[in-house]
């Protein structure tokens, strides 16, 4: 059984964490920080835990766990980093955005690894600091991944993707009230979303030849959870050849699958699943990927890559069932 603490523990990727995590049965949850909410019950704040979880925030670190889980706002990661020290032996896993792109290491002594397994696992398992995909990332980069791993990827390629509410994170904006978002969509963020550095630098490490552009347009949608992402670019190949190399490429994958037949949201929420379809038009391969943003983007993959790191069964904790009605 290994000891695991949360850092910034009020959130919803945290929430999700702590729901996976006490029902795995090769970990503990050791400690939950949080300054704002230390000494309060933590199903105060996560209200679906009361009867599960017997524990208080704190605002103090037991700096001998085995994982840590940094679950704050982007940019605080490697500030907590800097302030606090850790054991040797404890892992991190950090789902922010401060260490993913190979320029924001903090020295050779802490180098993260980009925690995407089905990019790089055997790294992933020898790693003692991971770096956690963003959302978006993750389910752009699962869509392109077999394409740029032929270095069939020779034109731009054209994203448009759908995120739910609590890709927002809890803090209040005027986009993110009931009043506003309900009945609604807008983009945002057009062509700059912060994940498109650690789309391309992945791509990239696949296809070195790559040099065109990945050009994304994010949505807001008016449902709480989910991404809805659709790619197009040119693709000289059959559709069947595009099923073959996706197929091939995702064979050994444990939660990543190429669906025949047209997918959606309802398939995946709840689950840490990523389902694909493929479709061909004229010279145009359109691929279609659907996560859920909490799990598969966010906390499910951490207690993924926290399995592959301590040697559990790459599922432990994740057989997880889609909410479908």
């Amino acid at each position: 059984m290994i000891q695991a603490g949360i850092i910034g523990g009020a959130g919803y990727t945290a929430g999700e964490l702590i729901r996976l995590l006490i029902h795995h049965s090769r970990v503990e949850i050791n400690f939950v920080f949080s300054t704002s909410n230390a000494g309060n019950k933590i199903s105060n704040i996560h209200q679906d835990l009361i009867g599960s979880l017997e524990l208080n925030f704190t605002n103090t670190i037991n700096p001998n766990v085995n994982v840590l889980f940094l679950c704050l706002g982007h940019g605080n990661s490697k500030k907590f980093l800097e302030s606090n020290t850790f054991s040797d032996a404890t892992k991190i896993i950090d789902l922010g955005n401060d260490f993913r792109l190979k320029k924001e290491q903090i020295s050779q002594e802490k180098t993260f690894v980009y925690g995407l397994p089905e990019l790089q696992k055997n790294a992933i398992i020898d790693a003692k600091h991971i770096a956690n995909p963003g959302c978006f990332a993750t389910a752009i980069q699962l869509a392109l991944l077999p394409l740029a791993s032929a270095n069939l990827i020779t034109k731009d390629v054209h994203v448009n993707a759908v995120t739910g509410a609590t890709g927002a994170g809890t803090s209040l904006s005027a986009t993110t009230h009931f009043t506003w978002r309900d009945n609604n969509f807008s983009y945002y963020k057009p062509f700059t979303h912060q994940h498109l550095g650690e789309i391309n630098q992945s791509v990239k490490n696949l296809q070195t030849s790559f040099d065109s552009q990945i050009v994304f347009m994010p949505n807001r949608g008016d449902f709480s959870r989910g991404i809805f992402a659709t790619a197009y670019t040119y693709f000289k190949g059959t559709l069947e050849e595009a099923k073959t190399l996706y197929k091939t490429y995702y064979k050994e994958a444990k939660f990543t699958f190429v669906s025949d037949n047209e997918i959606h949201l309802k398939q995946v929420v709840n689950t840490n699943k990523c389902l694909i379809h493929l479709h061909k038009h004229e010279n145009k391969l359109l691929v279609t990927s659907v996560i859920d943003n909490l799990l598969k983007g966010a906390s499910g993959q951490a207690v993924q890559n926290m399995n592959l790191m301590f040697g559990f069964e790459e599922t432990a904790g994740l057989n997880l069932k889609a909410t479908y009605f």
